[in-house]
């Protein structure tokens, strides 16, 4: 039977969490799928691992996008479904709902359909609670930013193509990136049922500093200072040698590329990351809803309705990229560099 879904996973080093996937994707009712395991290079069995479930083992370059790219080249499946390896299956026929859904999704719209699932972490702790409710309720929300790897890609093989596929010069931010196409030539489509992902990296790294690195990250990528990813080049660590972050690094880092970068190209970037952080200001009253639990979200409907059509201009970006330099490069290193001594130890290099 010719399969109508290939299921693409990337990995490396992922032999403690592949066969749960495994084993939940052979389990999947009423569908032909195809499950590829794109593999970077694992030096631990996860190709054994695979082969042993009957997947197809295909092997790439190391870095998610090229990887995920090669999987995908080695299917000639209609719908691609490109997964993390910690990602869980929460029912025996979601898969099935899933393509059922994008093919609605196609019926009613004539834009271009890409699929995404909400997610529930899966945690070792019970910390933190509201931190996690709250990116789980902002995976469902569709936003522009908010849709991410670990939620899942489901995509008819044509547009994928068209997109040119994922975008393969950093080992990471694909994922990123191809949202970011999707929003531009196409729809998002929220898929039914919920996909369960390890909270294994914020855990190992600590939520908070995670979070805040990603912040960074993400202005830097909207503010395409390159130089900053080029002097990083373990920026984002894969998930065997993650360990506690260092977040004075990043902020050093930061520091050291606007200064290296001369003051128009610093104030460029500034400027663009403000425009980016007022282009999310969103997410504050978003919080607001979830840390009340107000029904309707009344916050974000009145930033949508009432402070989004004011804000949108240059003045507030102007405001944005003040704030956003206070926080990152006033407030933040003065936090991490005295009073974390593990940050200030690491403000020489990245870790």
């Amino acid at each position: 039977m010719t399969p109508e879904l290939a299921v693409v996973i990337p990995t490396l080093d992922e032999a403690g969490a592949l066969p749960v996937l495994l084993a939940q994707l052979r389990r999947q009712e009423r569908i032909a799928l195809e499950v590829i395991v794109a593999d970077g290079g694992s030096r631990d069995s996860t190709v054994e691992i695979a082969r042993r479930y009957g997947a197809r083992v295909v092997e790439a370059p190391r870095g998610r996008g090229a990887q995920m790219n090669a999987g995908a080249k080695a299917s000639t499946a209609a719908y691609l479904l490109f997964l993390h390896a910690d990602s869980e299956l929460t029912r025996a026929t979601q898969l099935r709902e899933a393509v059922d859904a994008m093919l609605e999704a196609s019926r009613l719209k004539s834009l271009q359909q890409a699929g995404h699932f909400a997610l529930r972490f899966a945690r070792r702790s019970l910390g933190n609670s509201w931190f996690y409710r709250y990116l789980e309720e902002k995976s469902a929300s569709g936003r522009a930013g908010t849709i991410n790897g670990d939620q899942g890609l489901l995509i008819g093989r044509a547009f994928f193509d068209e997109l040119g596929g994922y975008d393969e010069r950093l080992p990471f931010l694909e994922d990123q990136r191809i949202a970011a196409k999707i929003f531009e030539r196409g729809c998002w489509t929220l898929l039914p049922g919920k996909l369960l992902t390890s909270a294994r990296r914020f855990e190992k790294e600590g939520p908070h500093r995670r979070y805040t690195v990603m912040s960074l990250i993400m202005g830097m990528h909207a503010a395409g200072a390159d130089e900053f990813f080029a002097r990083a080049p373990t920026v984002y660590a894969v998930q065997a040698e993650t360990g506690r972050l260092r977040v004075g690094a990043y902020l050093a880092l930061a520091w050291r590329v606007l200064i290296a970068a001369g003051w128009r190209r610093a104030l460029q970037i500034l400027w663009r990351a403000g425009r980016y952080s007022r282009q999310n200001a969103w997410q504050m009253f978003f919080w607001c809803d979830v840390a009340l639990r107000l029904r309707g979200r009344p916050c974000l409907w009145f930033y949508d309705r009432v402070l989004h059509p004011v804000t949108s201009n240059v003045v507030f970006d102007a405001l944005g990229a003040v704030l956003i330099s206070t926080w990152f490069l006033v407030v933040l290193p003065a936090a991490y560099f005295v009073v974390d001594p593990v940050s200030s130890r690491a403000q020489r290099g990245i870790p």
